[in-house]
């Protein structure tokens, strides 16, 4: 098969092993840098160009958008749909995926836990919209933040107010979470390939940091799912579309609660902690597909 991986950086850890993971398994593979394709959009020929050439139509391609350039991608992901190749994940999942709030309601209507959560359109009476929540302290995130950048943690309702005015005054859309306080600073991520969890681990934050991405300096250790745990993460997959993707978990009281599902996961930090070839399993999904 000619896989592409779409990546803006073919010197990341993802992209590279899912480039030696393609070509162990006798396939040929091009890293294309999405942001450098034009698109040319006809009823009969659909093409893309890329560094002045049209390139030759794949079997697969693998997404591996940043969610700063999530329009552009996920239209190039679609121009190869529309060319009747097959995406690892699809532009419509990605673009599910990419909207935190569009995301949560999806996951809510599926009938799946969640922390608490509210949102307003710049709302006046901050005060009175905070008593909808029960928690003293709560999570504030940027809609459009990811890897923990853009999350504050309020430790009273008073704090929680002024950030989100502070949030407003800045026309900056954010939403407000219950604080999980069970947790602990810690998290469980579950890598789900094609409707299976091919790799699980806990994430736990550095001393005095509530937030457990690896990008913050949390640590990560192998874990064997729950049935419950386990059912959540592929429903949850399920529910946005998602071929491949990591579902993001707190442990409560009331059972596990997805935090999120991301639809372009980091490989490094699931491989590291469980000692598996995930980049392998992504593969195979693409073979059994195509």
């Amino acid at each position: 098969m000619l896989i592409y991986i779409l990546s803006a950086n073919s010197s990341l850890y993802s992209t590279k092993r899912l480039e030696e993971a393609a070509k162990q398994r006798k396939h040929e593979v091009r890293i294309i840098n999405h942001t450098k394709c034009d698109i040319v959009i006809e009823q009969k020929r659909p093409t893309i160009i890329y560094n002045g050439e049209t390139l030759p139509t794949p079997d697969a391609v693998i997404p591996r958008i940043g969610a700063s350039v999530t329009f552009y991608g996920t239209a190039v992901v679609r121009q190869f749909e529309m060319m009747k190749v097959f995406s690892a994940v699809e532009s419509q999942a990605l673009v599910r995926s990419r909207d935190k709030l569009r995301s949560l309601q999806i996951l809510a209507r599926a009938g799946l836990g969640l922390p608490k959560t509210l949102f307003t359109n710049y709302s006046k009476d901050v005060k009175k919209l905070l008593e909808n929540i029960d928690s003293k302290e709560m999570i504030i995130k940027l809609l459009e933040g990811t890897q923990g950048l853009g999350v504050v943690l309020a430790e009273t309702k008073n704090a929680a107010e002024s950030v989100i005015e502070a949030f407003h005054g800045l026309k900056a859309r954010v939403i407000i979470q219950e604080y999980i306080k069970e947790s602990k600073g810690t998290d469980i991520r579950a890598f789900i390939v094609d409707g299976n969890v091919v790799g699980a681990m806990r994430r736990t934050a550095k001393e005095g940091e509530f937030r457990s991405n690896l990008h913050r300096g949390g640590s990560a250790e192998l874990i064997e799912l729950t049935d419950e745990e386990e059912i959540v993460a592929i429903k949850a997959c399920k529910a946005l579309g998602l071929g491949i993707a990591g579902v993001d978990m707190l442990l409560s009281k009331r059972g596990p609660l997805i935090l999120e599902v991301n639809s372009s996961p980091g490989l490094e930090g699931i491989e590291k902690a469980t000692g598996k070839d995930i980049a392998k399993s992504i593969i195979r999904y693409i073979e059994r597909h195509v």
